[in-house]
């Protein structure tokens, strides 16, 4: 059921954000959307968002009503201040502090605090992220407690009610794969297979049964183990663009 708020989805052309801005589309009359560049390893990720957007607009009318305007943003400072695998071309592993080096200090609050700045200059009520503490890589910004308490630290800076939203916050990757099914149908599940990236490496040159990928990765890894799983259970259980 729709309500009146208006929504500005954190869209960065992978799987996560792709269901997210599925999900936003299903509740919100008014959608906007907002990538960053930060010097990211994965670029490719921003060479494929407009073409998921135009696709997204292709899946239902409804949803090309309400799908607004994107935001490109740069955020390049971001590589400049860290030195991680998701922004140099370094191996990815694990750090003596138990965080694996992907982990990208500060860049989830950042991403927020740039986002809100534009929903409040856009009139946008509600900030939606892709933020999981279910399949996640150990990142402390991707957790609820740091969503809850972002949420009151940018209202109290803002003197704003603003709601932030993280559907996928308690769901793991397989869950993430049902629930594009279930907003979009079979179409969105192939459309964020082949056209969304996840890789953190890059990688786009064979396209698996669960997408795009590496397939060594951490996030390619847990995108195809969470592709399996739905697969395995899935009503239609046949491969991805099968008729």
């Amino acid at each position: 059921m729709l309500t009146n708020d208006a929504a500005l989805v954190l869209f960065s052309g992978g799987q996560d954000s792709t269901t997210c801005l599925a999900w936003a589309l299903e509740r919100y009359p008014r959608v906007e959307t907002i990538g960053f560049d930060y010097g990211q390893r994965h670029a490719i990720e921003l060479a494929v968002r407009p073409r998921v957007l135009e696709q997204l607009r292709s899946l239902k009318p409804e949803w090309a009503a309400r799908l607004g305007e994107d935001h490109m943003v740069d955020l390049g400072l971001i590589s400049q201040l860290s030195k991680t695998a998701m922004t140099e071309d370094i191996e990815i592993e694990m750090q003596e502090n138990g965080l694996p080096n992907t982990f990208v200090p500060g860049r989830n609050l950042l991403f927020m605090t740039v986002a809100a700045t534009v929903a409040y200059r856009r009139g946008l009520t509600v900030l939606v992220g892709g933020m999981c503490e279910t399949d996640f890589s150990g990142y402390p910004d991707c957790r609820d407690d740091t969503m809850k308490a972002l949420q009151v630290a940018l209202n109290l800076g803002m003197d704003t009610r603003n709601k932030l939203e993280t559907p996928l916050m308690w769901l793991d990757k397989s869950q993430t794969w049902q629930l594009a099914e279930r907003l979009g149908g079979r179409q969105l599940v192939d459309l964020i297979r082949a056209d969304t990236h996840t890789c953190y490496k890059g990688e786009r040159g064979e396209l698996h049964d669960w997408g795009y990928g590496c397939g060594t990765c951490p996030a390619c890894e847990l995108r195809a183990r969470g592709y399996r799983l739905y697969h395995a259970t899935s009503s239609h259980n046949r491969p991805a663009g099968a008729d």
